[in-house]
């Protein structure tokens, strides 16, 4: 690129640094802005257009449009061709913008006569901002250079919005990180908690956009680079024990750390005006925007290694490392994109909610946090964005509701609700040792979920009866390699040893689907839920399930043994793990090692093709546990993890209660003990409505075991049967509303 081009751009950037250091309000700032980019380009029109809310564009500053305009003129995201650019994060150059698909005439801004039109997205590291517009009576295309310099223009307007350049009067003047903020995600674990937030990765903070000498910066980059090869290499030396597919991912690595192209574009970038930490962030920006329009999985997985990086390479530019030397804030939520389950379990019970702008229900994240009973949000948007350390934040993981800096109305509100249902677990603790027995007699044994030793406490503090499901997969899910037999063999008898003569269920390593080892090839499969998981996995590479078999019955040392086996889709299946148990019983025999006192082998049916499985598999099973969440999203077609689908269908349905009661009769018939396992056996009204039909046996997270047992014992389940029975004779989709209008208007017993 031509010398006199790249010193225009660093004279109109060095202008624009000192119009933003001058002393000024944050309109008087746009306003110069705009002026000083219209003259420097050479056009008529220069308008900036920032977010009021999520949905809403406002003009915030012009030079050109009529003045009576700004702040008057608003526009929904996706409207006229400045919505569109917002919408799409992409640029709109035309020579003729009136005759452009979606093109909207604003009277008021007097735009009629302009012809050109130039706009572009600013945005930072995905985080849309707004949009940057320029305009011109002449009808043309704006040049490459033209547009490569509105382009830097408007990411340094992203990072001085960041800043808060441009705080003044009205709401989409304000400043990012001072306004109150609300985000609205998925329910990832239940409960409500207020803190301050705690950034897993605090975000690097770009404070000098602009650049005094290109050649310094130059060298920073390039020193910065070298220093980022070097450590690349590192992680390649030091994983070469590891698998093949986990070389392949790092060489990938290193070839984005040596591209020559990533390299060209920041060093044009630095020529151009910008800082090296600038330029970095500029390229990083634009991979996150391609990121998120690209379908391949295997591309966006690669985008995902060039943002990190990036992520990588900042903080070797700015020294802002993940240790900052910050204090972790009394009560700490923590904020993070993802986390993984090591990384959660070493902050341990001492935060009081996560937060996080992915993951799913069924992530190890999630697994985790009710292991530990921290209120869990997910798919929370942009919050790592919006949210600084030490912020006040409140969790409702009720609702699926953040409050990022609340005021005062939402605090005093939120506040009540926890200290009504503070009261509402004292009530439940009185219940400890008392049974949950209907009003008719009836008896359900509640029992608890556990994955880790730090649940155990609770089987004491809940009243549970016993563990009614004890998830083996976090201890290979936290560790880089497999487990050794006798660490697993230790782990497993400290949990019996824990649970102090009660029943601990173990279920068999449960893996694939969302729960990938991360020693483990990963499969490309379209339907993970649907593929090579949990028993299938077991009996095709049986050397694993074999050792954890082992492990088992040596932690049981003379002890009742219970195992169950995960995701059984056939009879068959179910016979072969069992026979594949007995035969590590009676290899331990003949190696002279103290056997359990008792063996219990059960199955879990998640699928609904056991419901009709042959009688043989209900007589073979010595018990068997319904599996709920994989049950009911297999049974309506809906993907739990989708939003969209997974609350359109209602566990109350009368088709879905109706599958209940058959396999309660199936179990029944052949006398083998039966249980519903999963989050409905937690909701109240869910879960007396299961005792109803004849479910003896629920299991659920410890906290739920108080609200369930209290309206057992409330509840009449014969009469709750009958309106049940009612309700389905009806022709009624739901029994539902008639169950909540039941409840509501009963005398009190």
């Amino acid at each position: 690129m031509a010398e006199s081009q790249q010193s225009d751009s660093r004279k109109l950037l060095v202008s624009l640094r000192e119009t933003l250091a001058a002393a000024s309000e944050g309109q008087e700032r746009l306003d110069r802005i705009t002026s000083l980019i219209a003259e420097s380009l050479g056009v008529e029109v220069c308008s900036i257009y920032l977010f009021r809310d999520s949905e809403t564009l406002e003009l915030c500053a012009t030079e050109g449009l009529k003045a009576e305009a700004v702040h008057q003129t608003r526009l929904r995201v996706g409207e006229g061709l400045v919505g569109r650019v917002a919408r799409r994060g992409r640029v709109i150059n035309t020579e003729d913008a009136p005759s452009e698909r979606g093109f909207r005439y604003m009277p008021e801004t007097g735009e009629e006569i302009y012809s050109s039109f130039l706009g572009v997205p600013i945005q930072r590291l995905g985080e849309k901002l707004g949009v940057l517009v320029i305009q011109s009576k002449e009808s043309r295309v704006f040049s490459a250079d033209e547009l490569y310099g509105v382009e830097v223009v408007a990411m340094v307007l992203a990072e001085m919005t960041e800043l808060g350049a441009f705080i003044g009067e009205g709401e989409a003047m304000g400043a990012l990180h001072q306004r109150p903020a609300t985000f609205t995600g998925g329910v990832g674990q239940e409960g409500a908690a207020e803190g301050h937030v705690w950034l897993h990765e605090p975000r690097v903070v770009v404070t000098n956009p602009v650049a005094d000498d290109p050649e310094v910066e130059l060298t920073r980059l390039t020193d910065a680079v070298d220093e980022l090869r070097v450590s690349v290499d590192e992680m390649l030396e030091n994983a070469r024990t590891k698998d093949k597919e986990q070389m392949q991912v790092l060489e990938a690595y290193r070839m984005f750390a040596n591209s020559k192209g990533w390299m060209r574009r920041m060093t044009e970038d630095i020529s151009r005006g910008l800082s090296a930490e600038a330029a970095v962030e500029k390229e990083q920006s634009a991979a996150r925007a391609r990121m998120g329009q690209v379908p391949d999985a295997y591309l966006r997985e690669r985008l995902h290694d060039l943002d990190d990086l990036s992520n990588r390479l900042l903080r070797i530019l700015t020294g802002q490392g993940k240790d900052t030397g910050a204090e972790m804030p009394e009560n700490p939520i923590l904020i993070a994109t993802n986390i993984g389950p090591g990384e959660l379990l070493e902050y341990g019970r001492g935060l009081r909610g996560i937060v996080l702008e992915e993951g799913s229900v069924a992530s190890h994240a999630a697994i985790v946090a009710r292991a530990f009973a921290i209120p869990l949000i997910i798919q929370a948007g942009h919050i790592s964005t919006e949210a600084l350390n030490g912020d006040h934040i409140l969790v409702d993981g009720e609702n699926g509701v953040v409050h990022l800096r609340p005021e005062d109305e939402i605090i005093s509100a939120f506040r009540d609700k926890m200290a009504m249902e503070a009261k509402q677990q004292e009530r439940y603790r009185s219940l400890r040792d008392k049974p949950a027995m209907g009003l008719c007699g009836t008896e359900v044994k509640l029992h608890m979920n556990a994955g880790l030793m730090a649940d155990l406490p609770s089987l004491e503090s809940s009243g549970a009866a016993g563990v009614g499901l004890f998830r083996t997969e976090l201890q290979f899910l936290t560790v880089d390699r497999v487990p050794r037999r006798g660490d697993l063999a230790a782990t497993y008898a400290r949990v019996m040893d824990a649970a102090q003569g009660k029943r601990v269920t173990f279920r068999t390593l449960d893996i694939g689907s969302d729960k990938v080892l991360p020693y483990m090839n990963p499969l490309d499969e379209p339907n993970p839920a649907l593929g090579w998981r949990a028993i299938r996995v077991g009996l095709d590479k049986p050397g694993v399930m074999r050792m954890q078999l082992q492990a088992l019955i040596r932690a049981a040392a003379g002890r009742r043994l219970t195992v169950m086996f995960p995701f059984i889709a056939q009879m068959d299946e179910f016979r072969d793990a069992r026979e594949m148990l007995l035969a590590e019983i009676e290899r331990e025999r003949a190696l002279g090692h103290i056997l359990p006192e008792k063996v219990e082998i059960g199955a879990m049916l998640e699928t609904p093709s056991m419901v009709f499985a042959p009688q043989q598999f209900f007589e073979m099973a010595d018990f068997i546990s319904i599996g709920g969440n994989d049950l009911k999203q297999f049974f309506y077609a809906a993907d739990r993890e989708n939003e969209r689908v997974r609350r359109r269908y209602d566990t109350l349905n009368v088709s879905f209660l109706n599958l209940i009661e058959e396999i309660v009769t199936r179990c029944d018939a052949a006398r083998t003990p039966l249980s519903f396992c999963g989050e409905d056996a937690g909701r109240p009204i869910e879960a007396v409505c299961f005792a109803a039909i004849g479910m003896r046996h629920l299991s659920m997270r410890p906290a739920s075991i108080g609200p369930v047992k209290h309206l057992i014992r409330r509840t009449n389940l014969e009469d709750l049967k009958q309106l049940i029975d009612d309700v389905r004779l009806s022709g009624e989709q739901s029994v539902r509303p008639a169950v909540l209008d039941w409840m509501t208007n009963r005398k009190p017993s």
